[in-house]
C-alpha cells in the first residue's frame, strides 16, 4: 500500500516537468534578459564579519535581524498561546460574561487591519503604560550580567521598550485567531465525554485538563502551527515601528547598497529557515501522536 501511495503517475511527470520548465524560463529571463548588475559576493560580510578589537567573527546585520525575529516570534507565540487558551475556554464556558468578552475581543482583533493595530499599540503602550513600570531605567542600573541576560533573551536595555510593545502588540493580535483554534478542538469534542467526567465527580478544570484540552491539542495540531508559522511571517510588520528584525535590516541594507533582489533573496531563504524547521517538527509530531494514539 505503501508503494503504491508514493507512486509517481504520468501526471506528476508532466507536472515535474511543467514545474521545471517555469522555473529555467524565469532563471533564464532574470540571467539573460534583466539588466541588472548582479553582486552576490558582498551579501556574505552583511551576516558575519570579524570584529578586530574582539579577535573573531561576530553577527551582523542580517544576522541580528534573524536573531531578533527569532526571539521576538518565540515569546509573542508563547503570550499569543496563553491568551489564546484563556479566550477559547471563556468563549467555551457557561458564563455569559465571559463568552461575551471573549467573543468581543476575538471579533475586534479579527477584524482589524494588523498594521492599524500595531500603531494603536505601539504609541499606547510604549508612550503611556510601559514607561510607568520603569523598566529601562530599573535594568539601566543593574548589573552588567543581568543586562547581557536580558540583550540576549530580549533586547538590549536601550530598545526594550519598543521591542516589548512589539512584542505585546503582536501576541495580542495572533491570540484572537489562536483562540478559534482552540475553541473548534475543544468543541469537537463529544459531549458524552463531559458528561463521564461529571459522572466520575471530576470539576470542570480536571476534565479539562485531564480529558478535553489533550485531544483538543491533538486534533488542532496542523492549524496551531500554521498560525505560528504565520505569526513568524507577520513579525516582518513591526518594522514598521523601527524594530530592528529582519525586514527592517533588509529594507536599510538596500537603501545602503542598492542591491535589491540580492538582499531579499537573501531575507526570503532566512524566513524560509525560520519557517520550515517549524513545519518539519509539527509533521514530525504529529505523525508521532497518531502512532500513540493508534
Amino acid at each position: 500500500m505503501l508503494s503504491s501511495r508514493h507512486k509517481l503517475s504520468l501526471l506528476d511527470f508532466l507536472l515535474i516537468t511543467l514545474l521545471l520548465g517555469a522555473a529555467g524560463f524565469i532563471i533564464f529571463r532574470i540571467t539573460l534578459r534583466l539588466d541588472y548588475d548582479w553582486n552576490w559576493s558582498i551579501i556574505p560580510q552583511y551576516l558575519f564579519r570579524y570584529d578586530q578589537e574582539q579577535g573573531r567573527w561576530v553577527t551582523n546585520y542580517l544576522v541580528e535581524g534573524l536573531l531578533t525575529t527569532l526571539r521576538l516570534s518565540l515569546w509573542s507565540s508563547v503570550l499569543a498561546f496563553a491568551l489564546g487558551l484563556l479566550m477559547a475556554l471563556a468563549r467555551t464556558s457557561s458564563s455569559l460574561f465571559l463568552q461575551l468578552i471573549s467573543r468581543c475581543y476575538i471579533e475586534l482583533m479579527r477584524n482589524l487591519p494588523p498594521l492599524v493595530i500595531i500603531f494603536i499599540f505601539y504609541f499606547f503602550l510604549a508612550d503611556q503604560f510601559l514607561p510607568l513600570l520603569g523598566l529601562d531605567a530599573l535594568l539601566a542600573k543593574s548589573s552588567p550580567g543581568l543586562q547581557k541576560l536580558v540583550a540576549f533573551c530580549f533586547s538590549p536595555v536601550s530598545s526594550l521598550i519598543p521591542f516589548l510593545s512589539a512584542l505585546i502588540t503582536l501576541a495580542v493580535f495572533e491570540s484572537a485567531y489562536v483562540a478559534e483554534i482552540l475553541r473548534s478542538g475543544i468543541e469537537s469534542i463529544s459531549r458524552h465525554q463531559w458528561e463521564a467526567a461529571h459522572a466520575l465527580g471530576l470539576k470542570r478544570w480536571q476534565t479539562l485538563y485531564y480529558i478535553i484540552l489533550p485531544q483538543a491539542f491533538r486534533r488542532v495540531l496542523p492549524p496551531l502551527a500554521g498560525q505560528i508559522i504565520s505569526l513568524i511571517k507577520d513579525s516582518a510588520i513591526v518594522s514598521v515601528i523601527s524594530i530592528q528584525e529582519l525586514t527592517y535590516q533588509g529594507t536599510q541594507l538596500m537603501a545602503s547598497t542598492y542591491l535589491t533582489i540580492e538582499v531579499w533573496i537573501t531575507i526570503a531563504c532566512m524566513y524560509l529557515l525560520l519557517t520550515f524547521p517549524c513545519s518539519t517538527a509539527v509533521s514530525w509530531l504529529e505523525r508521532r501522536m497518531s502512532r500513540n494514539q493508534g
